[in-house]
């Protein structure tokens, strides 16, 4: 970092579609400031909540919502989606809009878009981070993901976070046999650290996603720990005003907790039953955890990083509908996550901005 330049306004623009993507945001936003960048936040929704909390003293500006929501039935996922595909095109529209406005009106001198489609200029150089070159939809992978990758075509970088060899999280979808595009390796993204701690609690459930599925899992998940012995800490996932607390005999539920919060929890805690979305994968790996997932219902993208880190024999898995809480002892006969090294370079990552 050079003192003597003149600090860049970077935008930072996570998708809201659960907490993953502005979760992993947040080394960003940290690191932005560590060399000498002024971040600007944009989003919308539980993301935006959770990010005003984790920085309170940043400039938050609201995008307009895609309006995703998940099927109650897994079957109808896509469809749910497709259904959903007008609103999602003209929050798409109303971003590029909202965009060109902001480059101007707050002297924006680069762009981090993490999956918000529509944010995106030509006038600055902007950056897309993506786990998915690949975006898995069934028989319709072929076409989502050609769409998906003429998208990230635009961009002056592709961020990835994942590892670029053959000891990678992400499998095939962050790696492309032959790929055309502009893409850059950042090795896994984690706001966690480890910590060697006394374990507090047997069992960590930790939920996130959009509703209805996050808050049908909830409603599960209550009826099946009441057959669990050990101590159990329950987080809900829900973002609001003020955190709540309660005790009910061997299980503490939260509705959600900050990043210091939360990485404490989770050292303190032996196992680990959540989604296998990427980014709880990215925090559970740095945290050397052992864990069990149960993919949401329909999301092509969860079922495959679990069938691939089971097949790995790393973390068990159950469908939604399947799981009891007797599954959990499945998890002594796998190894757990563990790190994947990456030295993340972030002067020479953000080279492109200069």
């Amino acid at each position: 970092m050079n003192l003597n330049t003149p600090s860049k306004t970077i935008l930072v623009a996570p998708l809201n579609w659960g907490l993953g993507h502005a979760t992993r945001c947040i080394p960003i936003i940290k690191a932005l400031q560590e060399n000498n960048f002024i971040p600007i936040v944009a989003s919308d929704g539980i993301a935006l909540d959770l990010l005003k909390k984790e920085f309170p003293y940043l400039k938050f500006l609201e995008l307009p919502s895609y309006q995703i929501e998940y099927a109650k039935n897994g079957k109808y996922f896509k469809w749910k989606l497709l259904k959903n595909c007008p609103k999602m095109i003209e929050a798409i529209l109303e971003e590029k809009k909202l965009i060109k406005k902001w480059i101007k009106k707050y002297d924006i001198d680069g762009i981090i878009s993490d999956n918000r489609l529509g944010v995106f200029s030509k006038k600055v150089p902007s950056v897309f981070i993506t786990h998915q070159l690949n975006v898995l939809t069934g028989n319709t992978t072929w076409l989502s993901s050609i769409l998906h990758q003429n998208i990230i075509r635009k961009y002056t970088e592709c961020w990835i976070p994942d590892n670029e060899g053959e000891i990678n999280l992400a499998g095939e979808l962050s790696h492309l046999k032959n790929p055309d595009l502009n893409i850059k390796y950042i090795g896994p993204l984690s706001r966690m650290h480890y910590k060697k701690t006394e374990k507090k609690y047997d069992l960590m459930i930790l939920l996130s996603g959009p509703e209805p599925q996050r808050g049908m899992l909830e409603e599960k998940l209550k009826k099946e720990i009441l057959n669990y012995n050990g101590k159990v800490l329950f987080i809900k996932g829900i973002i609001e005003k003020e955190q709540k607390k309660e005790q009910l005999d061997n299980i503490t539920f939260y509705n959600f907790m900050h990043s210091r919060q939360l990485e404490q929890a989770l050292n303190e805690s032996d196992i680990i039953l959540c989604r296998s979305g990427y980014t709880s994968i990215m925090d559970l790996a740095k945290l050397n955890k052992k864990a069990f997932f149960i993919p949401t219902p329909g999301q092509y993208e969860q079922l495959y990083l679990a069938k691939k880190l089971k097949k790995e024999g790393l973390v068990p898995f159950a469908s939604q509908d399947d799981f009891c809480i007797e599954n959990l002892s499945e998890i002594d006969n796998y190894k757990g996550l563990s790190e994947i090294k990456s030295n993340i370079n972030w002067t020479e990552i953000f080279n492109v901005f200069y």
